[in-house]
Formats: structure tokens, C-alpha cells, sequence
């Protein structure tokens, strides 16, 4: 598989590895033959995706507080990972106007405390930090922004990651750049669905919920435009910025969007009816409300041009196989009890990579 000569037999230490996207990441670097380490508070959510895997007996799980920095830096230096991938944070838009000091927080001391810990690395270690798209100060055009382009957002979350890039940026000029046992890169993705969340307040997890008991859904934001993308396009491009750094193929310290295709850019309502359609459900369950308890950003595109230029990467999957993998993966839980959940996870990632493989991306040979 692709990666095998990078990851295999390799110390990945992932944070965040009990969240959607974490579970992910840390199923994918199994398949890889790594030795994987995950740090994350706990379980975020019932269902849990990392449960309903068995995650746990997988890998080496390790609960703490990213915010803690003694104990996690302690746990850097017990592990002693060849590769850090930084994912803990909060990441739910609503969820910083309810709790904004929590999530400032979390997700600039904890980028905070991650920068700390490989500041006081000794070995030879790649790491990948990832924030959001979020970090960009959107106005809304219709470009897609590139990594030059200003951040800092005018909500609490947005801030909080665009606080996060300056401090990796400070972190970064003042100590990182001058250690030659380091090699970092930063990246940016957004609008992440895929089989496995159940975090509240996205439109994927309110569908799926709604349709598995058979209620209609409701739908504040519909004509919010949003390049949906599966969450197997940014963790792709995140395996491959680490094995471009580990092996010096691209220059140390630089920052990626990790986008999708230009057709992905569907409204939330379309991305509703399309699940229904796929549930096998009349089109009159998704209904519109309008009732957004706070007002979100309606457009946000990223120009990736430069993943493309220097790490040879690219959104691969169609928008339709992407809404396909999400309803298989939620049909498999809610409807065929007893599915092996892992292995079914397992046999979208190696769609996804046969995909790839088909398009004769680099970084799938």
C-alpha cells in the first residue's frame, strides 16, 4: 500500500486520536504498519467512533489534557514518536460561542504546549501540525485562498486558529527552523464528512440521526455553500507532507491547504438530499428552517495550488463516492448489527487509495 516504506514499523504519535478525524488517521496509520500512539482527552462522543472500532486495543492510548504541558511533553519524550501529527483541538463552530474560553484555549496553549514538546525533541522527528480553514480572514469571495492570504476570523473559533498559526509561526522563526533533527509543516482543511462522526451540530450527523430513526431532519443554514470534502482527501495529504519532510523531498516549515475538488461545493441542502436519496427516504424529510442560532461564514474555498506544485497531492474523490462511503458506513452501523465496523473502515480507505492509485497520484506508487 502506499506509504508502507514511511510509516511501517514507525512511532506515529497522533493528538486528538479519539475524535472523528483522529480515528480516521489512526486506522489508516495501522493499515500502514506503524506503531501508533494516540494522547486525547477521552471519548468525545455516544457512539464513538474510536469505540465502535476498538481503537483502544489497536494502538497505545494515552488520556490527557493537550493544555497540560508537563504531562504531555513528558509523554513526547517517553514515546519518542518518528512522527507527531497534531490534531487535538476543538473544532465545533457552535460549540466556541458556547464555551469561548475553552476553546481559545485548547486550541492555541494546546498548539502551545504540542510546540513546546518538539521544541525539546533529541531524535530525528516529522511533524505535522494541522489547524483549519477557519484561520483564513474570510470575506467571502469566490477565490479560494492561498496560504499567503490573511488570517484571523471575526468569531471566537476562527480566532483561536488563527491565533494557533502565529503562535506555530513565532515557535517556528524563534527555535524550531534552527533544530536539524526537526521537519514541520503546517496545514489547513475544512468541511471534513465521512462514516464515524457523531459530533453535534453538523449537518451530516443531524441527517444520520434523523434518518435512522426515521424523522425528518431540519436544516438552519441550506443555501450555506460549503466544498464538502471526504475525510480521507486532508488525512491523505497529511501522510503525504509526512513523507515528503521525512525524506527532505519538499522544504521544511511551510504551510498546505488540503482542499477538494471544485465540483465538491454543494449547499448544505443539496448534501441533505443527497444522503436522504441514499437512505432510501422521500426528499420531504430534509425540511428548511432557517433558524441558524448564529450567523456562519456562507462561503469558504481553498486554493490548492501549492499541494499540488510541491508535494504532487490532489482531491481524488468524486463528490458521489464521497456521499456514497458517508451513507454505507451509517447504514452499516444503524441497520446491519454485528458489521465489522473496523473492517469496513478498513475497505473504504482501500477504495479510496485504489482510487488514487487509478489517477496515478505520486504519492499512491
Amino acid at each position: 500500500m502506499a506509504f508502507d516504506n514511511i510509516y511501517k514499523g514507525k512511532k506515529v504519535l497522533v493528538t486528538g486520536s479519539t475524535g472523528f478525524k483522529g480515528t480516521w488517521l489512526c486506522t489508516w496509520l495501522t493499515m500502514l504498519g506503524a506503531d501508533v500512539y494516540g494522547y486525547a482527552l477521552g471519548i468525545p462522543t455516544q457512539p464513538s467512533m474510536f469505540e465502535v472500532l476498538d481503537m483502544e486495543n489497536r494502538m497505545h492510548q494515552q488520556f490527557g489534557d493537550i493544555r497540560d504541558r508537563e504531562a504531555f511533553c513528558a509523554y513526547v519524550q517517553q514515546v519518542r514518536p518518528d512522527f507527531l501529527i497534531h490534531l487535538a483541538a476543538q473544532a465545533l463552530v457552535l460549540t466556541s460561542y458556547e464555551e469561548p474560553f475553552d476553546t481559545i484555549t485548547t486550541n492555541v496553549i494546546g498548539t502551545t504546549v504540542v510546540c513546546e514538546s518538539i521544541r525539546k525533541i533529541t531524535w530525528d522527528c516529522t511533524c505535522i501540525l494541522i489547524t483549519s480553514d477557519k484561520a483564513y480572514d474570510n470575506v467571502e469571495w469566490i477565490w479560494g485562498y492561498r496560504e499567503t492570504d490573511r488570517l484571523g476570523g471575526k468569531d471566537v473559533y476562527s480566532g483561536s486558529k488563527g491565533a494557533a498559526e502565529l503562535v506555530i509561526k513565532s515557535y517556528w522563526h524563534s527555535f524550531i527552523k534552527d533544530m536539524p533533527n526537526i521537519r514541520l509543516g503546517v496545514t489547513r482543511a475544512g468541511n471534513v464528512i465521512g462514516g464515524g462522526d457523531w459530533a453535534k451540530d453538523r449537518i451530516v450527523v443531524d441527517c444520520i440521526k434523523a434518518f435512522s430513526k426515521g424523522e425528518t431532519v431540519e436544516v438552519r443554514s441550506p443555501k450555506a455553500t460549503r466544498p464538502w470534502q471526504h475525510v480521507l482527501e486532508p488525512l491523505s495529504g497529511y501522510l503525504t507532507l509526512g513523507w515528503y519532510l521525512a525524506e527532505g523531498k519538499c522544504l521544511n516549515g511551510e504551510i498546505y491547504n488540503f482542499g477538494p475538488r471544485a465540483e465538491q461545493t454543494k449547499t448544505v441542502y443539496e448534501l441533505a438530499q443527497d444522503l436522504a436519496n441514499l437512505w432510501e427516504l422521500q426528499p420531504e424529510i430534509v425540511q428548511l428552517t432557517g433558524n441558524a442560532p448564529f450567523r456562519e461564514a456562507t462561503l469558504l474555498k481553498l486554493n490548492c495550488d501549492k499541494a499540488l506544485a510541491e508535494l504532487h497531492w490532489h482531491s481524488t474523490l468524486h463528490y458521489e463516492d464521497c456521499v456514497r462511503f458517508i451513507a454505507d458506513w451509517y447504514k452499516a452501523f444503524y441497520q446491519e448489527r454485528g458489521k465489522d465496523m473496523y473492517r469496513l473502515t478498513v475497505s473504504q480507505i482501500e477504495e479510496y487509495v485504489a482510487n488514487a492509485k487509478d489517477q496515478q497520484l505520486e504519492w499512491a506508487e
